[in-house]
């Protein structure tokens, strides 16, 4: 049809400062907006986002460098820029190789357009959740019963979940108390819950190198301390000597935790991390309707 045709033409021969722009000039610009996109999406849920952060700290000290004419530390900066980016792939190595995997595995259509948003709106943490939780960690605190439970946030803890074996259930505290059982095949190591669903067992963490901790706390401490200075998880542990229950976020450790306090800290960090999601969604929500 004619009129097609006209559009086409008038695509093709808009220009921005004099460049001509194609087709596939736009298709381009498309294609590096979505990549940037979901390499984006994919560093905010992994470790890599933490050592982005500092990255930008770096950056602006460096163009604050630059306007003071802070030339000596500049010079340094050029000499190690190269071992710097060698650096950075060593250390995002995992989750680079994590990535690929990933990406190989995937639909390429299911990757680009989200069809299981309401999956996701499915996985956030429940009230109903926390109070088994907190049932499960006393009845097990009263029996000295060990158990290291990791709930995750927005930082990925697949990593983790792969040292494990997979469960995938709904968070009951009868099913807690059942896996952290003396002698029984999944009682070492730590759950990983994500949502209302706990999805592996036998777990291995990383163990915490703070030299401020107790040198009183065992090994399941200092693996809840470890995985918190490395993610945003929130980790409960119950001393198996004790029976005292503890809490790892943010590379600290509160401890002699009762049933009350340890509800409290709960809702007071998932619950917080919820409400901000939510108020994205009605932000987004609301853009969409004042865009209709």
């Amino acid at each position: 049809m004619e009129w097609i045709d006209k559009a086409i033409e008038s695509f093709k021969n808009l220009n921005f400062y004099g460049t001509r722009m194609e087709i596939g000039d736009w298709l381009e610009i498309l294609i590096i907006a979505m990549v940037l996109y979901y390499v984006l999406v994919w560093i905010k849920t992994t470790r890599a986002w933490t050592l982005l952060k500092g990255l930008f700290v770096i950056c602006a000290f460096l163009f604050f460098a630059y306007f003071m004419h802070m030339n000596v530390i500049l010079r340094m900066a050029q000499s190690i820029l190269g071992f710097a980016v060698t650096a950075l792939v060593v250390v995002l190595q995992p989750e680079l190789r994590k990535a690929l995997e990933e990406l190989g595995k995937k639909n390429l259509l299911a990757t680009l357009i989200p069809f299981n948003i309401s999956h996701k709106e499915e996985e956030i943490f429940s009230e109903k959740t926390i109070g088994e939780i907190t049932k499960a960690c006393v009845e097990m605190g009263k029996v000295k019963t060990g158990a290291l439970i990791v709930i995750e946030q927005k930082v990925s803890l697949h990593d983790y979940e792969r040292t494990g074996i997979d469960v995938d259930g709904i968070v009951t505290s009868q099913l807690l108390i059942n896996i952290f059982e003396h002698n029984t095949p999944l009682h070492d190591g730590a759950v990983i819950i994500r949502g209302n669903r706990i999805t592996s067992a036998t777990c291995y963490l990383p163990l915490s190198d703070n030299l401020g901790l107790s040198k009183e706390l065992g090994t399941r401490h200092r693996a809840g301390v470890g995985i918190s200075e490395v993610t945003d998880s929130l980790t409960i542990i119950v001393s198996e000597e004790t029976g005292k229950i503890s809490v790892a976020f943010d590379g600290g450790l509160e401890t002699n935790l009762d049933a009350e306090r340890l509800r409290n800290r709960m809702q007071q960090i998932l619950n917080k991390s919820g409400e901000d999601e939510k108020k994205s969604k009605r932000k987004r929500k609301g853009r969409s309707h004042t865009k209709g």
